[in-house]
């Protein structure tokens, strides 16, 4: 394992590493923003089923965002200190919500999900069998972000659903 001063970690440049840590973390903040003000301005039918959801998915991600700054600084690197880099760094993106619909609100989730997963699968395959305490971090974190997928998911069959069988009625 590199210590503070190695640049390369068994055949990986550690500045590399750091750079897509950092970007993930951006992801991160925008994700727990995202989800924060999603959980508030959400209407529709089961929207408290999907404020619970968003609510504990916003924990999660703020949890991310810690475990990845830490590793950040593990590796001799400093996490993005101004906001405004989140931006400029994301894999992700950010969109403030336009349609405040349970819905929507549930399918711009998933697509934020999508795209954490294809971040993490990609930091996963990169650091797997070369730096294991990134490849154990970005694993969790992965698998997290499966769960949100699938519980958001769940949830908008859910709702559309029951939408669908009001209006056959």
């Amino acid at each position: 394992m590199a210590v503070r001063g190695n640049s390369i970690i068994k055949g990986i440049e550690i500045e590399e590493v750091i750079k897509l840590l950092n970007k993930a973390y951006a992801d991160e903040w925008l994700a727990y923003y995202q989800y924060y003000i999603e959980s508030k301005v959400i209407k529709g039918i089961m929207k408290d089923a999907a404020i619970t959801e968003l609510d504990q998915h916003a924990t999660d991600e703020l949890r991310h965002a810690d475990m990845i700054s830490g590793r950040i600084l593990q590796l001799g690197g400093i996490p993005l200190l101004n906001p405004k880099d989140w931006f400029t760094h994301t894999n992700c993106g950010y969109e403030a919500p336009s349609n405040f619909d349970v819905v929507g609100i549930l399918e711009d989730a998933i697509k934020g999900e999508q795209c954490a997963i294809s971040t993490y699968s990609d930091l996963a395959e990169l650091t797997k069998d070369k730096d294991i305490v990134t490849y154990d971090i970005v694993s969790q974190i992965l698998a997290d972000e499966v769960e949100h997928e699938e519980d958001l998911q769940a949830l908008h069959d859910d709702i559309t659903e029951f939408v669908e069988s009001i209006k056959n009625r």
